[in-house]
């Protein structure tokens, strides 16, 4: 079994003991591949790089397979690192790249040599193994690599932005060659990006991170569906989630959302748990995704009370999907997707319907989120 266990771990820096990472508590299962996530700066490679022993913990512990391994060096941890930069030796054949590891550790040279064919064979780059690095694609170098960590058979695999430095297209082909890989490998992986789309079609589980500090653990589907607070609904989404601040008030026995241009009639479920809280004659903030909110008619007829009336100012046509950006009088634009097929004028009048099953209501001051979807 490869579970990973972080119990109040803490990273700090200087002699003010600046905390990179904070309290940071995690179970990772046996064969998961999960993904850290946030903006630069926001720990998550120094969290990898404490897994590794490349970086010292200042508090807490990690277990590795329930051993402590706080003070064991990076060798006796049984794990193989994939760094953003590839870090091959130039010098070196790919055949050599892959096996310098195993002849590092005295394997035997037939074994070495089943190792690195099979890798090779996994990766698809047994054509190249006399080749040098400065020969290869980006992609190509990705590879060597990852099959540099596999001859090693890991207990667990750690990547830190590994596809970053590939364009767009290799980016797409790598996320699904280490869908596959993970697949049939089945070792635990956890996997550090800024990328909020691999993180969406990669992972088991996702951790966003922000400042050093978990903001929220789950699954892609929860983490776009449910986050936790505006922090996760903003970061994990393209484009992100509409934000709208306005008053919650009863009117005719119903819960509406209020700005001083618009009100929005709220489904009689949330509207029960919002007024549980006590939230009614209360200033929050509603988020609503670009998709959950439509000119099709259809949405009209279901929501009839939960218009908006908006000026396009533009829009953005990302081939399957068109993005309108409208004024509703909120302080940014509202983000609606809709058809390709739609054409808009600048400073036309549009009417919109939001799905009010599909909105989320946030605390205005802390960001957290108020109740489940």
């Amino acid at each position: 079994m490869s579970r990973i266990l972080f119990n109040h771990v803490y990273k700090q820096y200087g002699k003010d003991k600046l905390n990179v990472v904070k309290d940071f508590n995690l179970e990772i299962e046996d064969k998961e591949f999960v993904v850290f996530v946030g903006p630069s700066g926001c720990g998550k490679s120094t969290t990898l790089r404490m897994i590794a022993g490349l970086e010292d913990i200042s508090k807490g512990e990690i277990y590795i397979n329930n051993v402590l391994v706080n003070d064991l060096p990076p060798k006796d941890r049984d794990i193989a690192m994939v760094f953003q930069n590839y870090a091959l030796y130039p010098n070196m054949s790919v055949y050599e790249n892959i096996a310098f590891g195993l002849r590092l550790r005295k394997t035997p040279k037939h074994e070495i040599d089943i190792a690195v064919k099979r890798a090779a064979r996994v990766l698809e780059i047994e054509p190249y193994l006399e080749r040098k690095p400065k020969q290869l694609s980006g992609g190509q170098r990705q590879r060597v690599a990852l099959g540099r960590a596999i001859v090693r058979n890991p207990e667990v695999f750690l990547m830190d932005e590994p596809l970053s430095n590939l364009d767009a297209k290799l980016r797409v082909q790598m996320r699904s060659e280490l869908i596959r890989l993970h697949k049939q490998l089945e070792v635990t992986t956890i996997y550090v990006t800024h990328d909020q789309t691999e993180a969406m079609t990669m992972a088991n589980r996702i951790v966003v991170m922000k400042d050093g500090i978990i903001q929220q653990v789950d699954t892609p589907e929860e983490v776009y569906n449910n986050p936790s607070n505006t922090f996760v609904a903003s970061f994990i989404g393209s484009p992100p989630m509409n934000f709208i601040e306005g008053r919650l008030e009863e009117h005719g026995g119903k819960l509406e959302f209020h700005t001083n241009r618009f009100a929005l009639e709220i489904p009689q479920g949330k509207a029960k748990a919002l007024i549980a809280k006590r939230l009614v004659n209360k200033v929050v903030t509603l988020g609503i995704r670009p998709e959950n909110i439509s000119v099709d008619q259809i949405v009209f007829d279901a929501f009839p009370n939960a218009v908006m009336n908006g000026i396009h100012k533009f829009n953005e046509l990302m081939g399957a999907d068109r993005f309108l950006h409208l004024d509703v009088g909120a302080p940014n634009l509202l983000v609606v997707r809709t058809s390709p097929r739609n054409f808009y004028n600048d400073e036309m009048k549009i009417s919109v319907a939001v799905d009010m099953h599909k909105a989320l209501f946030f605390d205005r001051d802390s960001g957290e989120r108020l109740i489940d979807l």
